[in-house]
């Protein structure tokens, strides 16, 4: 997959489509008459991302900025800590079926990273299982990754214009309307990168897959703004790039309420028009 850091604007759009869009045929109906067509959805593939010979995970996800996606992955699930632990991250060459070549991405660490392969299979088969309790993932996120000590504010008119910025950056959803969208915003409510998938911790691994890359972590004075919901999951990835503020168009879980409130994070909420709700430390929004 080439680096897109070197192409125009159009280029990088028409790109993202490319990747991001299947055709599928449809049959349409307007009152009783049916007709048949073709239409644009969201590609989704399955990316298994493997360290060295052993795999760690199987993600749902949109192809396209996969090195982004692996690394955001690793940084959030705390197996690395910089992007500079990270020797590789490539495409395996050899699969078993062609249309798996680019479905699995090897990740090389540098030499003398060492990872406890057994404690990360036990934390990612946690962080993927519904019978841990919220107390002990509460526990669990705050023991990786400590409450944030970040004092940035954040005015509300800047809040009111991140959802039609991070809309006007979804090319694929323009064409699918099948895709998540996640953005990361300066204080100022300038855009930084804008990601989508199928799957909304795909889409936010990719922006922090981004700013590792880049050699932006930690993520103090930033706002990450979701296309849905916020979940647990959503905040715990936040967290680990000690990202301040996390927004939404849609409500936040429970859960990911307490762990924005254990952790010293601002959720907004039902980001719509002129409307918004503060949950967690609503202090910081000014």
């Amino acid at each position: 997959m080439g680096d897109p850091r070197g192409m125009g604007v159009g280029d990088a759009r028409d790109e993202e489509l490319q990747e991001g869009v299947r055709p599928a045929p449809v049959t349409r109906f307007a009152g009783a008459e049916g007709r048949r067509g073709e239409d644009r959805v969201a590609h989704e593939e399955p990316l298994e991302i493997q360290l060295g010979t052993t795999s760690l995970a199987v993600v749902m996800r949109t192809p396209g900025h996969d090195e982004e996606l692996g690394l955001g992955f690793l940084v959030t699930e705390r197996v690395v800590s910089r992007a500079d632990e990270v020797e590789a991250l490539r495409h395996c060459s050899v699969a078993p079926h062609p249309e798996a070549e680019e479905n699995v991405l090897r990740v090389t660490l540098r030499e003398g990273v060492e990872v406890d392969l057994e404690r990360l299979r036990r934390n990612l088969f946690a962080s993927s299982s519904c019978g841990i309790c919220g107390k002990a993932s509460i526990e669990n996120a705050l023991a990786t990754a400590p409450p944030l000590a970040d004092d940035s504010r954040i005015a509300t008119d800047v809040l009111y214009g991140l959802p039609d910025r991070l809309r006007a950056a979804q090319a694929v959803f323009d064409e699918t309307g099948g895709l998540h969208a996640a953005g990361l915003f300066d204080a100022a409510g300038r855009l930084q990168v804008a990601r989508e998938d199928v799957g909304r911790h795909n889409a936010v691994d990719k922006v922090i897959g981004w700013a590792a890359r880049e050699g932006r972590l930690p993520l103090s004075g930033h706002v990450l703004m979701v296309s849905g919901r916020t979940s647990f999951e959503i905040v715990q990835k936040a967290l680990a790039a000690r990202i301040p503020v996390v927004a939404a168009v849609s409500a936040p879980s429970s859960l990911a309420v307490r762990l924005a409130t254990e952790s010293g994070m601002t959720l907004v909420g039902f980001l719509r028009g002129r409307g918004l709700n503060l949950y967690g430390n609503p202090e910081r929004v000014v």
